[in-house]
């Protein structure tokens, strides 16, 4: 898709601008259709897909003509050209969206751009299973960048600047073992071993009691290294992997 104009966004509520000024999409049903043609980044989007995504199992009779009104609306809308129709299909043929400069900018590692594109909650205001499915992956793949932006903090020598948000994300998602193992470093270089090691207790007896399963390896050798003092663990900003400075850590409580 290329036209520089028409730009869209799903990282947030469902809209879309040409040249600067924000172009009605309709109604959720009909924004709708136009996210499910964003979400597959110009491939051709069956009629059948469409029908699914928008109505599951509760298609109506009217299904198909409802369909081919929103499509047509969203051409009047948006400009004939932006809507190609490919046999029993659709694809979006023109324009830039957020989920493409999200995908540039993960590729390049620039993690922290790519957290500033979400504006809410993704296909905000949309229902069904289609809308709740790609909402929940778009909120796995945002905590992902999240925790990549973390860790590069973390290892620039910012840990104890991001103590505070790591431990309300580990509040939020209380098995998530990479969160887990961020606040533990965090934590441990900010001079806190025995609050380090009292985040990995608390994860090793949520997990036993939620999934009935033990630490993976990476949470569990952290822990090991932290109880040791392992002057590997400690920082300094700016340097690679290799031997570190030793942190100023407190005895673990007994």
């Amino acid at each position: 898709m290329s036209d520089p104009e028409l730009r869209f966004s799903v990282l947030g509520p469902v809209r879309a601008w040409r040249g600067g000024v924000e172009v009605d999409a309709g109604s959720p049903q009909q924004r709708l259709v136009l996210a499910v043609l964003l979400v597959a980044g110009g491939r051709v989007v069956s009629q059948d897909q469409l029908l699914d995504a928008v109505w599951g199992e509760s298609r109506p009779r009217s299904a198909v003509g409802t369909l081919r009104t929103y499509v047509s609306r969203l051409r009047a809308a948006l400009g004939a050209e932006v809507i190609a129709s490919t046999g029993s299909g659709y694809a979006l043929t023109a324009g830039t969206s957020d989920l493409a400069e999200l995908d540039e900018l993960a590729r390049q590692g620039r993690h922290r751009e790519a957290l500033a594109l979400w504006q809410g909650e993704s296909l905000a205001g949309l229902d069904g299973g289609y809308a709740h499915a790609q909402r929940a992956r778009l909120a796995e793949r945002r905590l992902t960048l999240l925790e990549r932006r973390l860790s590069e903090d973390v290892e620039a020598g910012r840990h104890a600047e991001v103590v505070t948000e790591l431990t309300t994300l580990c509040a939020e998602h209380p098995v998530r073992e990479r969160l887990a193992c961020l606040l533990m470093l965090a934590l441990y270089r900010s001079g806190r071993q025995a609050e380090a090691i009292g985040v990995f207790t608390d994860l090793r007896k949520l997990l036993a009691e939620e999934l009935g399963v033990d630490p993976s390896p990476e949470p569990a050798e952290l822990y090991q290294r932290i109880i040791t003092a392992d002057p590997g663990l400690c920082a300094e900003p700016g340097r690679g992997p290799g031997p570190r400075r030793r942190c100023r850590a407190s005895s673990p409580r007994t």
